[in-house]
């Protein structure tokens, strides 16, 4: 392989291309849109219709964990009151995933080509049969 698992990690935990390693994940000026597309080299992002509502479970599952569990945790032990904890788990629902956002993005595609290396163009060997060629 060309591209590996390591090279793909790297690539999902600074938002790159899994297959170039351009910075085209997502839109230039744009916090919240991803490109269809690589620009550099053509690889498609969304795999299919849905693909990335896998990403939004990860969002849901490390904001709890991160952010929410702790919370819970600091009310539990006395040390906010319930309305403190109300407003910090409210604001923190609403504000972490967004912060996280195109972490999850790039994190889901950083899990899918890492389980599936052979996917990414870089990778792929194509066979080619030639007229003569007998099979």
């Amino acid at each position: 392989m060309k591209i590996s698992r390591s090279q793909i990690v790297a690539a999902g935990i600074t938002h790159r291309c899994p297959n170039c390693g351009g910075r085209t994940l997502f839109r230039t000026g744009t916090l919240f849109q991803l490109n269809k597309n690589c620009t550099d080299c053509g690889l498609q992002f969304e795999r299919d219709e849905g693909f990335f509502l896998g990403s939004m479970s990860l969002n849901y599952g490390v904001t709890i964990f991160v952010f929410l569990v702790p919370v819970l945790f600091l009310y539990l032990a006395d040390v906010f009151s319930g309305m403190t904890a109300s407003v910090l788990a409210g604001v923190g629902a609403i504000v972490f995933p967004m912060l996280f956002y195109r972490s999850s993005r790039s994190w889901w595609l950083m899990s899918y080509y890492f389980f599936l290396p052979q996917h990414l163009p870089a990778n792929r060997i194509d066979l080619v049969i030639g007229e003569d060629d007998n099979i």
